[in-house]
This record gives C-alpha cells, sequence and structure tokens, in this order.
C-alpha cells in the first residue's frame, strides 16, 4: 500500500507540472515572444545549476563556461553546417558536457569556497580562449549571423521560434525534475547533508559529484545553445563570470533546492531588466541587486521556499486542528436495547433442552 505522506505529495506534484506546463505555453501570449524565450531558457539554466547547489551542495561560479562554450559550438554548428537547429543545440549541450568532465574532477575535490573558486578560475580560463581565439570566436566582435534551419520552414518570426524552441526546454526541465525525484537524487541530497555518512553507507561521493557536475553542464549547455540561436549572435559575455553570478541570483531569488524557484527567480529577474532597459534606465545591476539583498534578509528560503513552507505549515495547523477536534468530539451514545421481537445481525445459539 502506498503510503499516505506518497499519495499526497503525487497528488499536489502533477497538477503543478500541468499549470507549468501552461504557463509555458501561454508565456509568448503574455510578453514579448523574444523576452519569453530568453525567461525559459534561463530558468532552465537556473535549475541546471540548483542542481548542483540546491541538491549536491556544490555552489559553482564557474557555469558560464559550459552555458558560453555550448552557445558558440551550437552557432558554429549552425554556421557552418546548416543543420537543423535542435541538432546545434544538443551538439553544444554535448561539448559542455566533454569540458565539464576534467573540470569536474579536478573542482570536486574541493568544497565550499574553494570549490567556487576553482570553478571560477575555469570560466576564467574559457573566457581567456575565447577571446584571444578571434578565428574561431570572433573575440571581442563576437559570433554573427547564427541561423535558425528547421527542415526548410520559417523561424524569423519570433512567436513561431518560441514554440519550436520549447520542447527543448520541456525537456531539459523534466530531466531535471526526473533525477531529483529518482534514487540517484537522493543520494545526492544525502551526500549534501551528511558526505562523511554518504561515504559510510558505501557510495562513491566524489564520483557522484563528478556526474551531477557534468549532467548540470550539459543542462547549462542546452540552454546556452538555444539561447545563442534564439539571438542570433554569442558574444564574450556569455562566458564571463558575472553570467554564473546571475544564474545564482536567480537560484536564490526563487529559493534554493526547489526547481521551482528557480523559473521564479529567472522571470522575474529577465522581466526587470527587460523594463528598465526599455524605460532606459543604466543602473540595472543596482536594481536587481536591491531586489537580490531584500529577497534574501525577508525570504530567507527564497520566493518559492517560503511560500512552499508557508503552505505546509498552515496545512499541517488544519490537520492539528481536526485532528484536535476529533480527539474532543464526545463518543457516539450506545445503541438502544432491542425487544425480544428484533434479532441482531449475529445469530444466536440455539437453547438446549434439559433432560427431566
Amino acid at each position: 500500500m502506498i503510503p499516505m505522506v506518497l499519495r499526497r505529495a503525487g497528488a499536489r506534484r502533477y497538477p503543478l507540472l500541468a499549470v507549468g506546463l501552461l504557463a509555458a505555453l501561454a508565456l509568448p501570449w503574455l510578453v514579448y515572444p523574444p523576452v519569453a524565450m530568453d525567461i525559459v531558457t534561463w530558468a532552465l539554466f537556473a535549475a541546471a545549476v540548483d542542481l548542483l547547489l540546491g541538491y549536491t551542495g556544490l555552489l559553482s561560479f564557474g557555469h558560464a563556461a559550459f552555458w558560453g562554450s555550448a552557445a558558440y559550438a551550437s552557432g558554429l554548428i549552425a554556421v557552418h553546417s546548416g543543420l537543423p537547429f535542435p541538432v546545434a543545440v544538443f551538439g553544444g549541450a554535448a561539448v559542455a558536457a566533454a569540458l565539464a568532465v576534467p573540470i569536474g574532477a579536478l573542482s570536486v575535490r574541493s568544497r565550499g569556497i574553494y570549490f567556487a573558486m576553482v570553478t571560477l578560475a575555469f570560466a576564467q580560463m574559457v573566457y581567456f580562449v575565447a577571446n584571444q581565439w578571434r578565428g574561431l570566436t570572433g573575440g571581442e566582435n563576437g559570433l554573427q549571423g547564427i541561423p535558425r534551419e528547421l527542415w526548410g520552414l520559417d523561424l524569423s518570426d519570433p512567436f513561431v521560434f518560441y514554440y519550436a524552441g520549447l520542447p527543448i526546454v520541456v525537456f531539459g526541465l523534466f530531466c531535471l525534475w526526473r533525477v531529483v525525484h529518482s534514487p540517484f537524487g537522493h543520494v545526492l541530497v544525502a551526500i549534501r547533508d551528511n558526505p562523511a555518512r554518504a561515504r559510510a553507507l558505501g557510495y562513491p561521493v566524489e564520483r557522484y559529484k563528478l556526474l551531477a557536475f557534468v549532467l548540470s553542464a550539459a543542462l547549462s549547455g542546452l540552454a546556452g545553445g538555444l539561447f545563442a540561436i534564439s539571438h542570433g549572435f554569442v558574444s564574450l559575455q556569455e562566458v564571463y563570470w558575472t553570467t554564473s553570478g546571475k544564474a545564482v541570483m536567480m537560484v536564490v531569488l526563487g529559493g534554493i533546492g526547489t526547481l521551482w524557484g528557480s523559473a521564479l527567480g529567472a522571470a522575474l529577474v529577465v522581466q526587470l531588466e527587460d523594463y528598465l532597459s526599455t524605460a532606459g534606465f543604466d543602473g540595472i545591476g543596482i536594481v536587481t541587486g536591491t531586489v537580490f539583498v531584500l529577497v534574501v534578509l525577508l525570504f530567507r528560503q527564497g520566493i518559492w521556499g517560503t511560500a512552499r513552507d508557508l503552505a505546509a505549515r498552515r496545512s499541517a495547523a488544519r490537520r492539528s486542528a481536526a485532528g484536535t477536534s476529533a480527539a474532543l468530539r464526545p463518543p457516539p451514545a450506545p445503541p438502544p436495547v432491542t425487544g425480544p421481537a428484533q434479532r441482531s445481525d449475529v445469530d444466536e445459539p440455539a437453547a438446549t433442552t434439559l433432560p427431566q
């Protein structure tokens, strides 16, 4: 029999997935389609970072290396091969995963701030290579003129391209959701909470960390490649360390270890930046930084995490109140005594006749 807790969690989980899918389908009707594409790609990037930060306990400031390298790789594949853009995007994700293997193998041996600094150092190395290899990346001029090819279909309309690229984002988010709710994801949470105990139970901690690092990098590359195809341009900004910081900020704003919070944080940051840039305001970083500080001070678990904890406390309070009222309710009255003509459901034993 399935425990009541698991059934209750499943009853909440699947309607929430349906609501999220409907929101993604309606997004280009609510905001400008290029902004909608930026929201979903950054949501996938932030969720991939959250897999490492929220579920494995590793803070990375180097994920711009995977986002940016996949963006360059996807752009180069699309420019020089003429293949459909999904092939270019997944090719960029493969490049990001391949790059993550040596970086992760050297980084996962560190912990805490040392892990963050090592990943930042590797990201700056990738930035230096992208800046100096001008013949391939364009250097400061960037990689321009990236086409959107899909078997002869016209994808020049951003509204049409949004629905062409959305299945890739949904696929990436589904992979993250499946990993988090799998036994592998539970082992990652155990490693985050107590790596010594997980190692004592026989789990190869460094191997699990490396696998989580590569998965996170591959899905970050999936988002970066789609972002490059959407904009038709890749700049050095994509491999700069501020891109990693922006993704971490989205995760913290929404709520670390929630996945849904990453999407919410991405929507808030991208919408705020678009609104401020459209209004002609130059100090975008000041406003986003102020919002980040306020959310950290007022919502320690992030926006989504705080709302989830508040709903859980209210639900527990209602169940406790219902249990208390049931305990204080007087017991039911005993059934009335039946007469000789009335018989109970249970047959009475036959009378025994004693001999005279």
